[in-house]
């Protein structure tokens, strides 16, 4: 067994109910580490091209990082990989809390689900055996209720991951939660979870992770842990969560508002990180082995949700249940954080979808006739309560809702696509390019579509924050940027990547310098990679996640904006009278492509990129004679 890792992958096929396991594949250990790279190399593998997300031949992958579990600091996440039901390519979602470390501590690395069970089942796993469990009682129940009952029915504590009706009813982005709370969210992957009838994963056990190097791995997380102790981020996350930026994002004008209308909200002091602490806040919560409580242990003290308790709610659910559908009530916005958590979805794609629909019905493409009477009006906080449920339950205009911004535009038409704010399908977060150029790059270059955390640059661009894992991160004019900058992106998303594939979390990445990560990994896993080697491997990863989506049919063309963003200059604030610039973005576009070594004509990587990479097994795809 090589260290770092349990040395096993748990295999279920939920078609025949049987379940196998096998040996990690160290060759693809060593080239794609762990967590989300060592389960693309899986889907890329196991799925073919052209796959239905919500058929059999999509699988569902669970895998862990060979720090996930260990004495590093924030070092207990997990990710999920999977097509997308949302954007039909390459799908990833992360999440942290306890679930991680269960998962590894059940002995097992990660687990590929594969065909589509007869019947809801859920699977437990605890202390290396592996058991599909009936889940007819659990089918319908709600992401709290399902927890409950699998703990109530378990001979020990267990961590568990699970759908709720947002997931059974292949609502597009629907998420998988654990911990009640924590969301491995974006791009649909609790609809696949649905698709194969799987209610939850349920682990636990006592296995240990086995180091390299046992005491100085102590000694250099240790070492993280002083640094991180000494951060001033350390006290704004703990103090505001990351609702701390929100001040940051409005002030330059680049704060989505009435589905990105405007940039700037007047009553941002209703929902900023002083009101989430003052009106809502009760402690601050931390996943597992991390020294910073950024999460909200939250309860609703006053109004007609008053009594509702639970977690967050987050910067981006914050922005897009209430800024971008203009409702600045914090206890709305954080009730709709809770049902979402409670059924199971995205927070972000929520969000965006019922402002999407509130500006649908505010042009009339949207009637009162297809509504069924619904009034869909900018800043009715009880609208956007209303219709999470609606949502999950695919109730009258929930079920349209259900399908995304770009699934809604594609029915609607009438010219609602160039306001549908998505990128590949994914909707966007809390950031608006116009405001900071470089972000709408970070956009159309993520490779599971309008993402924000694949490469992190809204820190340098909006916050001012270098990210210490790119030495120079930080963005000169976010008005108006230097093509080479570009560089910054393409560094931050290989560094970035390697945390989602070690089971660390992103924001450490703010922190630390390359050296105390390369500190940790080598220690763990007996290694001897440079700062190279690091930047290399998430450089592998990257190419093989563009590849996947290369395969699905992802060109040049693919990596653009909405034409909002194009075409709508900002009508106040710093950013007035500003646009995301085409042929700007087509410079950038083609440093970023240099930069990567990808074909500037397709945006494919080349046949020499990929020799460089070691991937040479997807030419044939990507270059066929």
């Amino acid at each position: 067994m090589p260290f770092g890792y349990m040395g096993r992958i748990l295999r279920v096929d939920l078609s025949e109910g049987k379940i196998t396991e096998e040996e990690i594949r160290y060759d693809w250990a060593e080239k794609f580490l762990g967590g989300a790279g060592l389960a693309t190399r899986h889907l890329y593998e196991e799925v073919p091209g052209g796959a239905d997300p919500l058929g059999p031949e999509n699988k569902l992958i669970f895998m862990s990082g060979p720090l996930t579990g260990t004495a590093s600091a924030a070092a207990g996440r997990y990710s999920v990989v999977a097509k997308s039901p949302l954007t039909g390519l390459w799908g990833h979602a992360n999440s942290g809390g306890t679930f991680g470390p269960a998962l590894k501590r059940s002995g097992f690395d990660g687990v590929i689900f594969e065909g589509v069970s007869p019947k809801p089942v859920y699977l437990k796993l605890v202390d290396g055996h592996a058991e599909l469990c009936e889940a007819d009682v659990l089918w319908g129940r709600t992401v709290s209720e399902t927890e409950g009952i699998i703990r109530e029915n378990a001979e020990r504590r267990l961590a568990v991951a699970c759908i709720g009706p947002g997931g059974e009813n292949l609502v597009r982005f629907a998420a998988i939660i654990n911990d009640t709370h924590r969301a491995a969210g974006r791009c649909g992957l609790g609809a696949v979870m649905g698709s194969k009838r799987l209610k939850a994963v349920a682990c636990g056990g006592k296995a240990s992770v086995n180091l390299a190097s046992q005491e100085e791995f102590k000694k250099s997380a240790k070492r993280q842990i002083d640094l991180i102790d000494e951060s001033i981020l350390k006290v704004g996350f703990e103090s505001f969560g990351t609702n701390m930026v929100s001040d940051m994002v409005n002030v330059r004008g680049g704060y989505p508002t009435r589905n990105w209308q405007s940039g700037v909200f007047d009553r941002i002091d209703e929902v900023n990180g002083q009101a989430l602490t003052e009106k809502v806040l009760v402690r601050g919560v931390a996943c597992f082995a991390c020294p910073i409580a950024c999460g909200r242990g939250s309860e609703i003290r006053e109004g007609k949700f008053k009594g509702h308790k639970g977690e967050g709610p987050e910067y981006e659910t914050t922005n897009t249940l209430g800024a971008q559908c203009g409702v600045s009530d914090i206890n709305a916005v954080t009730m709709a954080n809770y049902l979402c958590n409670e059924y199971g979805l995205d927070t972000i794609s929520a969000g965006s979808t019922i402002a999407f629909a509130m500006e649908c019905f505010e042009r009339g493409i949207l009637t009162p006739e297809q509504t069924g009477g619904l009034q869909l009006n900018f800043g009715d906080a009880d609208t956007v309560v209303d219709m999470v449920t609606k949502i999950a339950l695919r109730e009258g205009l929930g079920d349209l809702l259900a399908l995304g911004t770009r699934g809604m535009a594609q029915r609607l038409g009438q010219g609602s696509e160039d306001f549908a704010m998505n990128v590949k399908g994914l909707e966007l977060p809390g950031y608006d390019p116009r405001a900071a150029k470089i972000c709408g790059l970070g956009y159309v270059t993520a490779n599971r579509g309008g993402d924000h955390i694949t490469g992190f640059i809204e820190a340098p661009a909006f916050i001012d924050t270098p990210i210490l894992l790119v030495p120079d991160s930080q963005i000169e004019d976010p008005f108006m940027p230097k093509i080479q900058e570009a560089k910054i992106l393409v560094d931050l998303e290989n560094a970035l990547t390697v945390f989602d594939c070690i089971g660390a979390c992103k924001f450490m990445g703010l922190l630390l310098q390359v050296e105390d990560c390369l500190d940790l990994i080598n220690h763990a896993l007996g290694r001897n990679m440079d700062e190279s080697g690091f930047r290399q491997a998430g450089e592998r990863i990257y190419n093989l996640t563009r590849a996947f989506c290369v395969r699905e049919g992802v060109d040049r063309s693919a990596d653009t904006l909405p034409a909002r963003l194009f075409k709508d200059p900002l009508p106040e604030g710093p950013a007035k009278g500003m646009v995301m610039d085409e042929s700007l973005l087509e410079e950038l576009k083609d440093a970023y492509y240099e930069y990567r070594g990808w074909d500037l004509a397709t945006g494919k990587p080349t046949p020499e990129k990929l020799r460089e990479l070691g991937l040479e097994d997807l030419i044939p795809d990507m270059w066929p004679d």
